[in-house]
């Protein structure tokens, strides 16, 4: 499977982004979605993921309650919806895929990666 992944962008604190994820390549409906991000100088770290069928998601303690992950499987997308950005949120954000059924927090456990979008949160 290819992604690729936009939406990202320079955005004041408080402010809202929504990121997409485009898949193509074998049946996305087949793969567990996840964002990560990276700041500089830093790991990749886990942001969010949702199951195959999208009725199961996870997120990291930092953003729950003000991101929210998606999918349209007819459509073939991800998305994350970012809202009450703060500067910290600042990191360049990936889309991965894993063909499992289980969610994983770990970005070893994800073979396919899209190139990176850039957030940027300014205060």
């Amino acid at each position: 499977v290819q992604l690729q992944a936009s939406g990202g962008g320079l955005v004041q604190a408080g402010g809202s982004l929504r990121l997409s994820c485009a898949a193509s390549g074998r049946a996305f409906s087949g793969y567990v979605m996840g964002w990560f991000r990276q700041a500089p100088g830093k790991e990749r770290d886990f942001v969010a993921a949702i199951s195959r069928s999208g009725g199961s998601t996870s997120y990291t303690d930092s953003v729950k309650g003000r991101f929210s992950i998606s999918r349209d499987n007819a459509k073939n997308t991800v998305y994350l919806q970012m809202n009450s950005l703060k500067p910290e949120d600042t990191a360049v954000y990936f889309c991965a895929a894993r063909s499992d059924v289980e969610i994983s927090r770990s970005p070893r456990m994800y073979p396919y990666w899209g190139q990176g979008t850039l957030v940027t949160v300014s205060s």
